[in-house]
């Protein structure tokens, strides 16, 4: 009997343990603690995260991100991080979360966990103005005879190398080079999200470049974390359902997608 208590012991010792090891994470209990929201993003990403005028990152993550501290009655910090080094950064604790235009895909979901999608995007194609009529959809780019751009490390790059195997590729740290480079005749054409592409062509693109706007991916954007923290992805996706159920989400949509004003603030 009394072996079988030690057995017994020992037993529930080793359970506790293994629940403890296994939800080692809390980031709520930390941001509550700390009484600041750290958010990991690269500014750049139009209308997701950008700089303005005035040095101050602005864009629909950071009004969300701003949305979700006041929710949880804490400050706001802001971590500029370059992409390349967006996900250790977060596995290191430098952030609480990813909030920057990130898809969610199989490969990261083996290292980090997302919340549930905010936004479906896709992958279309700026376009050099002197192929127009040539070029009509990714496939016709298909061939050695042309070169194709992305950003390093993006799902933009993965889906150019998947698609159009043949063209000659380059990647680019940074999406403004990309355009810049389309826009001097120095690449045919440069695939990246949707979003992105369209702003980019609005401003500096008419009369120089062209743009094929029907996406040929989707690709949904979803806030990342580290493992092993239920509590924080549990609060992450009812705060997604609130916002979207009381129009926040729909207000800062708007003012992102829908209006130009902000526009002014960077030009």
């Amino acid at each position: 009997m009394k072996k079988l208590s030690l057995l017994l012991v020992a037993a529930l010792a080793v359970l506790a343990f293994s629940a403890g090891s296994v939800y080692a994470v809390d980031t709520l209990s930390e941001i509550q603690k700390r009484g600041v929201l750290r958010v990991g993003m690269e500014p750049g990403y139009m209308p997701f995260e950008l700089t303005n005028q005035k040095g101050e990152i602005i864009g629909f993550d950071v009004d969300m991100a701003k949305r979700m501290a006041k929710a949880m009655g804490v400050k706001l910090e802001l971590v500029s991080t370059a992409w390349d080094g967006i996900i250790p950064a977060l596995m290191t604790g430098k952030f609480d979360v990813i909030m920057s235009g990130m898809t969610l895909t199989q490969e990261r979901n083996m290292t980090i966990n997302f919340a549930q999608p905010y936004i479906l995007i896709g992958q279309s194609i700026l376009l050099k103005k002197e192929l127009a009529g040539e070029v009509q959809s990714y496939k016709d780019l298909n061939d050695a005879k042309y070169t194709v751009a992305s950003k390093l490390g993006t799902t933009g790059e993965q889906a150019t190398k998947r698609s159009i195997p043949k063209a000659k590729y380059i990647s680019y740290e940074t999406e403004q080079e990309g355009v810049i480079e389309l826009v001097n005749g120095k690449i045919d054409a440069f695939i990246y999200d949707l979003p992105f592409n369209a702003i980019a062509f609005g401003q500096k693109g008419q009369g120089k470049i062209v743009h094929l706007d029907q996406p040929f991916t989707r690709e949904p954007l979803a806030w990342a974390i580290r493992k092993g923290d239920p509590d924080f992805l549990n609060w992450l996706n009812n705060f997604m359902s609130q916002v979207k159920y009381d129009g926040v989400y729909e207000k800062i949509y708007n003012k992102w997608f829908q209006d130009d004003a902000w526009l002014k603030e960077i030009q």
